[in-house]
């Protein structure tokens, strides 16, 4: 009997690979319906599931940019102090020193590209008509990821703690005092009241809550750090989850119309 065949027989190959070669489509099927990883992906795909004239492969870019942020984010965790007295410094080492700039350059490009690509996917799924029954929740699902995008672009834009972060987050926070109704200058601010009592002031309206403050500060940056390295990842993840699995509960990418 050859070396090979032996080892395949073995107790230990048995153990470890519980199905033979896929060699024919039966043993294909449970080797993908068995495996930890490839269990999440179909057995087969349309042809035009893999056409990039049709995917643009944005869907797929974007999530391997998410991977990238998520692997080089951990890693600037590991150096990046959020507080007013160390997170300027940081950032300055981040460029000088950790790794010569490479890990914090690859995350700011990432972030950036991850945008446009979101869009883009957005974008294609739009023109495609892919939004459209039995596809309609997904899209939902894809523009809560959107913003999810976005606010991830917007909390980390703090986190260099220089003179453009700051009055970045300060312009672009200001904008929340005139959200409607949770805002203290947007409209429908005044039929919240009790009493003569108005429920809804600067010092706990939409903007104080994102702030943590009145203005731009350590609590700021703080709250900030917290959004963008914990809460909006884990969202942003189980949101791509629940994506993934509407794509297959749906018949997989639409075809062209």
């Amino acid at each position: 009997m050859a070396l090979g065949d032996r080892i395949r027989r073995s107790q230990l190959w048995k153990s470890i690979f519980r199905h033979p070669a896929p060699v024919d489509r039966r043993n294909r099927v449970v080797v993908v319906l068995t495996n930890l990883v490839l269990h999440l992906h179909p057995v087969s795909i349309p042809k035009h599931a893999v056409q990039l004239g049709f995917t643009w492969c944005m869907g797929g870019i974007s999530f391997f940019l998410f991977l990238v942020e998520t692997i080089t984010g951990v890693l600037l965790m590991f150096y990046y102090r959020p507080t007013v007295e160390w997170a300027y410094n940081d950032m300055l080492a981040f460029r000088d020193v950790v790794s010569w700039g490479i890990v914090r350059e690859i995350h700011r490009w990432a972030a950036h590209a991850m945008v446009i690509t979101v869009m883009l996917h957005m974008l294609r799924v739009f023109l495609t008509g892919s939004y459209k029954p039995p596809r309609e929740f997904n899209w939902v699902v894809g523009v809560a990821l959107l913003v999810m995008t976005l606010l991830l672009s917007f909390t980390g834009y703090l986190l260099p703690w220089d003179q453009l972060s700051i009055w970045a987050i300060t312009v672009g926070s200001n904008m929340a005092r005139s959200v409607p109704f949770v805002g203290h200058e947007g409209p429908g601010q005044q039929l919240l009241s009790i009493g003569g009592i108005d429920l809804i002031t600067a010092a706990s309206d939409s903007r104080f809550l994102l702030l943590g403050a009145e203005s731009v500060g350590e609590e700021t940056l703080l709250r900030f750090y917290v959004l963008h390295c914990v809460a909006i990842p884990l969202l942003a993840g189980f949101g791509m989850a629940v994506h993934f699995w509407r794509v297959r509960k749906d018949g997989g990418i639409s075809g062209p119309l």
